[in-house]
């Protein structure tokens, strides 16, 4: 039976001992993971965080790559000046007497982005993954009227639905601002209502599609050919 004093996302998260939460979208969507990850560190947890990275990877030392795909971004880590969302995260954490490293992935597609998924579970011994999305866009199932930007979160949604982990969660932070991007939000909540009844890795149309891509080009392209061939939901105004 659910307690009313344990929020459901916790009672979830309840048998994990380490959990790496993981920015899905890429940019500055590990930010939002800040919040619960403090809240588990505060609960006895080991959480180790990560981002799908639009920073220029290619441009760190040799000695900053953990594994293929995976980059550990310390607080000392060379790398661009004008745009480290990693870095500037490892610094506040560091500040604030947290561990810092932050784990960053490239861009790329399904297949090795899991296999760093895979490589950062082993070593790390995480026994749960939680991406979070800062935004709804991870919630479209593909003929919604607007997608918003899919691509980096549907490639983070199918890696990790692959995954051999025992607890796998998705975790929306600021609903409302992917209306910038063409999101209907009343459809959000139709999806949030049948996700209730079927859960997430099942609901997305195309996620098959993207399974073996090794870029997000491939990607992208998939998501388009999908949405030239679906019948689009009609868009309803959200009552406020």
């Amino acid at each position: 039976m659910r307690s009313l004093a344990v929020p459901p996302l916790f009672a979830a998260l309840e048998p994990a001992r380490t959990v790496l939460i993981a920015g899905a979208g890429g940019g500055f969507d590990v930010y939002a993971a800040i919040p619960l990850a403090l809240a588990l560190r505060d609960a006895g947890r080991t959480v180790h965080l990560a981002n799908l990275s639009f920073t220029r990877l290619e441009l760190l030392d040799l000695d900053a790559w953990a594994a293929r795909d995976v980059a550990a971004v310390t607080p000392d880590t060379a790398g661009p000046d004008e745009y480290f969302p990693e870095r500037a995260l490892a610094r506040w954490l560091a500040a604030n007497g947290q561990p810092s490293t932050v784990y960053a992935f490239p861009q790329v597609g399904v297949q090795p982005l899991r296999d760093a998924y895979r490589h950062l579970v082993v070593a790390l011994g995480a026994d749960a993954v939680v991406l979070v999305d800062g935004g709804t866009d991870i919630l479209m199932r593909g003929d919604e009227a607007g997608l918003g930007t899919p691509v980096e979160d549907m490639t983070s949604l199918a890696a990790v639905a692959g995954l051999d982990v025992p607890v796998k969660l998705v975790v929306c932070l600021g609903f409302g601002i992917d209306a910038y991007h063409g999101v209907n939000h009343t459809q959000v909540l139709e999806n949030i209502a049948a996700l209730d009844r079927d859960g997430l890795a099942n609901r997305p149309l195309y996620l098959d599609r993207l399974e073996h891509t090794v870029g997000m080009r491939q990607v992208a392209s998939r998501i388009e050919e999908f949405r030239d061939e679906v019948e689009r939901r009609t868009p309803r105004a959200f009552p406020h």
